[in-house]
């Protein structure tokens, strides 16, 4: 039977196609003409097992559920495997998909492709800070390259969550805390997964994660309940989500956590309603691993055959690693419990995407060993990811002109990470080869120094509470004319089920700083830091002359970092999230909301204000901030009307002149408020930035539009609409400053 069933799939495929050859390629039209061929041949249990996925067990990213994976794809019972790369392992099981099942249907292969695949980018929330949106693009766009060339064809990429809670470790995997720079962010990486022509080969399918609200869970614990109202779900979290389906992103994720006493992979209102209704989007939604099992523990479902029922009837068309789905949903669909219906859409959907994929034309042809050779750590991507290290590194501090280092100084490179090649990779860090290609800081310092000129000391590790390295790092200090720290968390700290309630620098590594600094009072001490999250640096801040915040650099990250600290890179990396003062302050960010009581300008310490007694409300480091080794000054804001209808647009200009001693980059930001609404506004949100190269000595003028689409929030009714009225505008170089100017929307 399963020849004649082939042949007959290759006829009706190839028929379609020849009907318009153009149009073959990209119109969804015929895709979808081609996947409802397929359908008709299809058995009920066929169809239930595309929306199955099974781990190859080549990675561990959540509870192992054992099954016989040849066994089931050979049913016809697996549409997807998840963490199966390399091109022959990709290949040998397509083989059984293809050859060794009635109808033939090619598997997807999906890994956790999220800041680089082989060659590792900064971690997605250091990547962020770079502002670099062509920068992002192209880090996805090597990341897709690579796995594709592995044989995958899909990747868990990218989170879009919001997150302003530096506790939770998954703020590393994501943007930050802003709506319109998280959905910017967004897009590009969506833009460079999935390129411009999904049937190429070099192409993977992008994943919206996690739906919805995931980065708000409470108290920054993972997995943890999220509770809003919908005013915020729709002006804060869903944005960036709606972003990606602007672009085509084809998958969605649904999340772990539960919103509103409903799980997220069990919410009707957020799957059925919001995203495939009022987005009208065409992917398909896969669950989280395991996470439609998981309504059982959170006390909504009262079996996995009530949560094989409650996820498809929600949306969720893909069960990852659950086996709800293969086991129960051919009986629900008996008992009428399943319309039959959701089955065939989310078979539909899936078995589009394999076609888009041009999986049915060629099943093979991801799994190419020859392409896989040549594609994998091509010096071009290697180049690209140590730029992208230096474009990802904030420097928060440089007092004395610590920085940028004198090579004819001799240093002394101290710190658990200085030499660390397996950390530097962060969280997350994909099919890298952490002890063979990952450049150390001290490897990448190396680059521009003599060996005479470096005296390294480890001095202790992140989390042992061993100091017998301290005397070895105070002599190594005490000798050489400048100390480089490198210090931060183990990557463990950071990511999934990593999350912490002290954001202070781990272990010891707080207490060998003061030491070196009491040894060495004079001496300039610039701390590096490798972290996946914001960290209280509230002492560190007055004990060394320089910080520069280089998060999880990647594969070539030692070496970018060292362009850094030398000069041959001039910083322009900018804070994507808030550092608060302590963890006392979290949740803090840039785009709060105002209180009744809040602190006056003109007496600050007024009693009874909506303050703290004991620090500033204002954060350590603030959204938006990053130094140069340059400076540059911001003049001249002018507006072209201060009165605007809602078919005007409105153009604010400013001029931005270096006036330091070297060449930049300056992040330049549009920031407005709304002052008052039919529900209150953030005292400032972000609505656009530009990049942009001075000379020292240069001026240039800036411009940014702004129309009423701009203006637009849900409102008290949960309508998109923009409402007349007072707007303060400013151009700046971070979220800290005051609101001089302002225009007013008439009705």
């Amino acid at each position: 039977m399963k020849p004649l069933f082939s042949a007959i799939i290759i006829l009706i495929i190839g028929f379609v196609s020849m009907q318009n050859p153009m149009l073959a390629q990209n119109a969804p039209s015929i895709y979808e003409a081609k996947v409802d061929s397929l359908m008709n041949l299809m058995t009920l249990e066929e169809k239930i097992g595309q929306t199955v996925m099974y781990g190859g067990g080549w990675s561990v990213t959540g509870p192992t559920i054992s099954t016989d994976n040849k066994k089931f794809i050979r049913e016809g019972s697996v549409g997807a495997m998840l963490n199966v790369y390399s091109a022959k392992g990709t290949r040998d099981l397509q083989k059984v998909a293809v050859e060794e099942t009635r109808l033939g249907i090619p598997l997807l292969f999906g890994y956790d492709v999220i800041h680089g695949h082989r060659t590792i980018f900064p971690i997605n929330l250091g990547l962020a800070a770079s502002w670099d949106l062509n920068l992002i693009e192209q880090s996805s766009r090597i990341a897709a390259e690579e796995a594709s060339a592995e044989g995958l064809h899909w990747t868990f990429a990218p989170m879009v969550d919001i997150a302003r809670d530096p506790r939770w470790g998954r703020i590393s995997e994501g943007a930050g805390e802003d709506v319109y720079l998280g959905s910017e962010i967004a897009k590009a990486y969506v833009k460079g997964f999935q390129g411009d022509d999904l049937s190429k080969n070099n192409t993977i399918l992008a994943c919206a994660k996690h739906y919805v609200a995931y980065g708000a869970a409470q108290a920054g614990r993972d997995y943890h309940t999220v509770n809003m109202s919908e005013d915020e779900l729709r002006n804060v979290y869903l944005p960036p989500f709606k972003a990606t389906v602007d672009v085509g992103v084809e998958t969605f994720m649904s999340a772990f956590n539960e919103l509103n006493g409903v799980p997220t992979s069990g919410n009707k209102f957020t799957l059925r309603d919001i995203l495939k209704g009022e987005w009208d989007f065409k992917g398909f939604v896969v669950s989280d691993y395991t996470s439609i099992n998981e309504m059982i523990p959170h006390g909504f479902a009262k079996d996995e055959k009530d949560a094989a029922r409650i996820g498809m009837n929600t949306g969720v068309d893909m069960d990852m690693m659950g086996s709800v789905y293969r086991l129960h949903l051919k009986k629900l669909i008996a008992e009428g419990s399943v319309d039959e219906a959701f089955v065939d859409e989310a078979c539909r959907r899936i078995l589009l995407a394999k076609f888009k994929l041009g999986l049915f034309d060629d099943p093979y042809r991801y799994s190419d060993e020859t392409r896989e050779k040549e594609t994998i750590y091509k010096p071009e991507f290697l180049k690209t990811a140590r730029v992208a290290a230096a474009a990802s590194s904030v420097l928060l501090k440089n007092d004395h002109y610590a920085l940028p280092l004198d090579k004819a100084k001799t240093i002394a490179l101290i710190g658990p990470l200085a030499k660390d090649d397996y950390h530097i990779n962060g969280n997350w860090g994909g099919a890298g080869d952490r002890k063979g290609k990952s450049i150390s800081i001290y490897e990448g310092l190396q680059e521009h120094l003599k060996d005479s000129q470096m005296l390294y000391a480890k001095g202790c590790d992140i989390v042992k509470d061993d100091e017998t390295g301290f005397q070895e790092a105070i002599n190594a200090a005490k000798k050489a004319d400048v100390v480089v720290l490198v210090m931060g968390e183990d990557h463990g700290m950071s990511g999934e089920a990593a999350s912490r309630t002290n954001l202070k620098i781990p272990g010891i590594q707080p207490k060998l700083i003061k030491k070196i600094r009491e040894a060495v009072p004079n001496k300039k001490i610039i701390l590096v830091l490798m972290n996946g999250r914001p960290l209280n640096l509230s002492e560190e801040v007055n004990l060394v002359d320089a910080i520069l915040e280089a998060w999880y650099p990647g594969t070539m990250g030692g070496s970018g970092v060292a362009d850094v600290l030398f000069g041959a890179y001039n910083p322009s990396a900018k804070l994507t999230t808030t550092f608060p003062r302590n963890v006392g302050q979290v949740p803090i960010y840039y785009n709060m909301k105002n209180t009744g009581r809040p602190i006056p300008e003109s007496n600050p310490t007024e009693d009874y204000k909506s303050n703290y007694i004991d620090v500033p409300n204002t954060p350590l480091f603030p959204f938006g901030f990053g130094l140069s080794y340059t400076t540059f000054e911001y003049s001249d804001l002018t507006l072209s009307s201060t009165t605007i209808s809602v078919n005007d647009t409105l153009t604010a200009t400013a001029t931005i002149t270096n006036t330091g001693n070297y060449d930049g980059n300056e992040i330049v930001q549009l920031y407005i408020h709304d002052r008052v609404g039919s529900i209150t506004r953030p005292v400032k949100e972000l609505k656009g930035f530009q990049k942009i190269a001075l000379k020292k000595g240069e001026s240039k003028t800036v411009s940014f539009t702004i129309s009423v689409e701009d203006l637009k929030f849900y409102n008290n009714e949960h309508k998109f609409t923009v409402e007349p009225g007072e707007f303060e505008i400013a151009i700046a170089p971070s979220s800290d400053f005051k609101f001089k100017n302002s225009f007013t929307l008439k009705e």
